[in-house]
């Protein structure tokens, strides 16, 4: 396979880093000529994972997307979310005919309140068979300090999807897959706003016992939402015995890696930047004031208006991501807001 990959933040230089270890070439996309220049007398990304150093004879750079697309039969597309469709929508509406489509794009699209897979089938005739997704609890800072990692490469056709994991296993990161393309993408956009709730309590000096039995509610908020909105695969510890072979394989669900993993991992990690949002906002940051901070884009904000508006169809009890909802976009007060969520917690 030919990669490119469109997104050079932190996200988009780990999965980079893991493609180029692996001795692929590919195209890569940064809309920033000055960091190109830099990147390639320096060879590493000025910005993000600084450490994470390149072997520059196996990077196309460029600016124009089109190219890294015309180059590449596999694009990941790791841009944020609230940057996608700026990205995207300049495109010829045909230029992923023939093309895989890998989503590292951990959030949902604000402008269209729609995942990835969805905004390409209505404006680019992509077909999900087509269409993979690549998550789990893998923050970027570890992958590029070679720590031991999980991801989870998600697709209905699942020899394809086995194919492209495995130019992404390495000996600091193992891959497995599912089929499950809209719960584990559901799942990552709603972990994001747990991960702000959790920033939220910490900055209000909630301790870790609190915080344990918010996040164990949120797992049960996030599979109940799964389940009302039609996606099956969250029951926990259902195992499956292959009549074929001695192996037992975990059913796709919430309390796998890329579910309850994910959202363990974002919400205590001090890599997380939904955590370190939302701990500027339970300590008394306006929005404003955290996002010019952070100088990154914490998922978890859109996602919060997003997912309220999509549940407003499917009518899931969510009392954890209204509150956040409420915080983030109403003016609520954290603590009255949180003192709200201490009276649902079970």
């Amino acid at each position: 396979m030919n990669f490119g990959i469109l997104g050079s933040g932190s996200w988009g230089t780990a999965l980079a880093k893991i493609l180029t270890d692996n001795g692929q070439s590919i195209y890569w996309w940064n809309r920033s000529a000055t960091a190109i220049a830099y990147f390639k007398t320096r060879h590493h990304n000025p910005q993000y994972l600084t450490s994470a150093c390149f072997d520059i004879t196996k990077l196309k750079l460029t600016t124009d997307a089109a190219e890294v697309i015309e180059h590449s039969d596999t694009i990941v597309i790791a841009i944020p979310s609230a940057y996608t469709i700026e990205v995207l929508s300049a495109l010829d509406k045909r230029i992923f005919e023939g093309k895989k489509i890998v989503s590292a794009i951990k959030g949902i699209l604000p402008e269209e309140n729609l995942l990835l897979n969805d905004y390409l089938k209505d404006n680019f005739n992509v077909s999900l068979d087509n269409y993979f997704a690549v998550l789990g609890p893998c923050h970027a800072e570890e992958v590029a300090a070679e720590k031991l990692s999980y991801l989870t490469f998600t697709g209905i056709d699942e020899n394809t999807t086995k194919k492209i994991s495995g130019y992404f296993k390495t000996a600091y990161l193992n891959t497995v897959q599912n089929k499950d393309i809209y719960g584990v993408q559901y799942a990552a956009v709603l972990k994001n706003i747990y991960a702000v709730g959790a920033g939220i309590a910490h900055g209000l000096d909630y301790g870790d016992n609190f915080l344990s039995v918010l996040i164990a509610n949120s797992a049960d908020e996030m599979a109940g939402f799964l389940r009302k909105a039609g996606i099956i695969n969250a029951e926990v510890g259902y195992i499956e015995h292959k009549k074929s072979s001695a192996e037992m394989q975990l059913h796709n669900n919430y309390a796998a890696s890329v579910y309850l993993g994910d959202l363990l991992v974002t919400c205590y990690s001090l890599f997380s930047r939904n955590r370190t949002f939302g701990n500027m906002i339970g300590k008394g940051y306006s929005v404003k004031a955290a996002q010019l901070e952070m100088r990154m884009v914490a998922e978890g904000y859109n996602a919060s208006k997003c997912m309220h508006i999509i549940n407003a169809d499917i009518n899931a009890s969510m009392p954890i991501a209204e509150a956040i909802y409420h915080i983030l976009w109403k003016n609520g007060q954290a603590q009255k807001e949180f003192k709200m969520i201490e009276s649902k917690l079970v």
